[in-house]
């Protein structure tokens, strides 16, 4: 009877590990998609539309007012109707609004898609944020969290890289049908994984529950640390969500193509997707206040550099400087929601409606600032910088009171 029932404990053990493993490939698609679509859309619209830097901040900061309002919502829905039923309902959104965006040619024709895409959206992530930590012990959850943190940055990484060749390739109408038929694909996962969690959802779990001996008691000052990490990740996406919308006008004054600027604008991303690695395989920062301020701190430094160089050496140095920093905060946003509470969807949809803050207020800041000011190009860059400095003041005004 032990070895028997050992052999169902590995069974279940082995069962739940390839679910989780489906959810990595629905991350990896759900990062595909989304990068390709939503990072050369601003290509698209300068090309199309004739959108300089202001326009391509107002529909960034349009795209993130969305998800800040929406993203929290889908997070307390996911944990209360069901993370598979969220998951519907976000991947077919979005394979309907870039279905019929493909179909309008109109500037608000494909604004309205854009938005209606960031609504679907919200209700993948945070669930999928969920669905790999849920069931963990503490050890588990580092492993899970850096292993979905490695696929999606790796993904979007990948995305930019090539997203520049292939919109060339295949024309601006694969902006569309690319990504709408990866959300399509991820519905009929999604549907195959829901069918295949009900053979496991009937165990006990114990299998999963913490032993004595891998435990370790929560350190008495998390919540601070998740305070700290919740205020600084919000400003790293209004770095982010800066640097994204201006990428075709550096790529202008650099006089690089799209795919080149594709290959270019990408060095952030792997080196974020590389401290990903780095941040996964070694935990030596955690609940480290320094490593949180030192990264939002070269955050700063890096990100006025990047956008205000002229110069492609310092723009590449500057973004290996910005994607180790902005890895390690977002990283630590993620860790600290999942790793205090329990309720992770709802603590995941907080943390990517924090997200939606930052996503909104770098490129609203910016382009109100352009809008003011249309004759010194560059005064929406010192504006979002001065907005970053803020953040960093308030961040170690925390780090004092915790």
């Amino acid at each position: 009877m032990g070895d028997l029932a050992s052999g169902n404990v590995a069974t279940f053990i082995m069962t739940s590990r390839q679910l989780k493993a489906g959810y990595f490939v629905l991350a990896w698609l759900n990062i595909l998609a989304a990068a390709y679509y939503f990072n050369y859309l601003f290509f698209h619209l300068r090309t199309e539309f004739g959108f300089g830097n202001r326009g391509n901040l107002f529909v960034a900061g349009l795209n993130g007012l969305l998800y800040a309002c929406a993203a929290w919502f889908a997070g307390k829905f996911a944990q209360r109707r069901g993370y598979f039923t969220a998951l519907y309902v976000g991947f077919g959104v979005m394979t309907v609004a870039l279905g019929v965006g493909s179909r309008c040619h109109s500037l608000m024709g494909q604004c309205a898609a854009m938005l209606v895409w960031t609504f679907g959206i919200c209700f993948t992530w945070p669930t999928l944020e969920a669905l790999v930590s849920e069931g963990e012990t503490r050890a588990g959850l580092r492993r899970m969290l850096g292993i979905y943190n490695v696929v999606w940055a790796g993904g979007a990484a990948l995305a930019y890289f090539t997203g520049g060749t292939l919109l060339e390739s295949l024309g601006p109408g694969s902006l569309y049908w690319l990504p709408a038929m990866l959300h399509a694909a991820q519905l009929g996962l999604t549907r195959w994984l829901h069918c295949a969690s009900r053979t496991v959802s009937g165990h006990s779990g114990s299998a999963l529950a913490c032993s004595p001996a891998e435990s370790s008691p929560v350190p008495a000052r998390s919540k601070a640390f998740l305070q700290m990490a919740w205020l600084a990740n919000p400003f790293a996406y209004v770095a982010m969500n800066t640097v994204i919308p201006l990428i075709p006008g550096l790529a202008a004054k650099l006089n690089l193509s799209t795919s080149l600027a594709g290959f270019v604008a990408s060095v952030w991303m792997f080196a974020r997707f590389f401290a990903f690695i780095g941040l996964w395989l070694w935990t030596g920062w955690h609940y480290k206040v320094g490593w949180l301020v030192g990264a939002y701190g070269s955050m700063l430094l890096s990100f006025a550099a990047l956008l205000l160089g002229s110069n492609l050496a310092v723009t590449v140095v500057a973004q290996l400087v910005f994607g180790l920093a902005v890895g390690l905060i977002y990283y630590s946003s993620l860790y600290y929601s999942m790793d205090v509470g329990e309720t992770k969807g709802e603590h995941g949809g907080f943390h990517e409606a924090l997200i939606g803050l930052g996503l909104f207020g770098g490129p609203a800041v910016g382009a109100a600032t352009m809008q003011l000011l249309p004759n010194k190009p560059d005064a929406g860059i010192w504006t979002v910088s001065v907005l970053l400095t803020v953040g960093l003041v308030a961040l170690l005004r925390l780090r004092v009171a915790g």
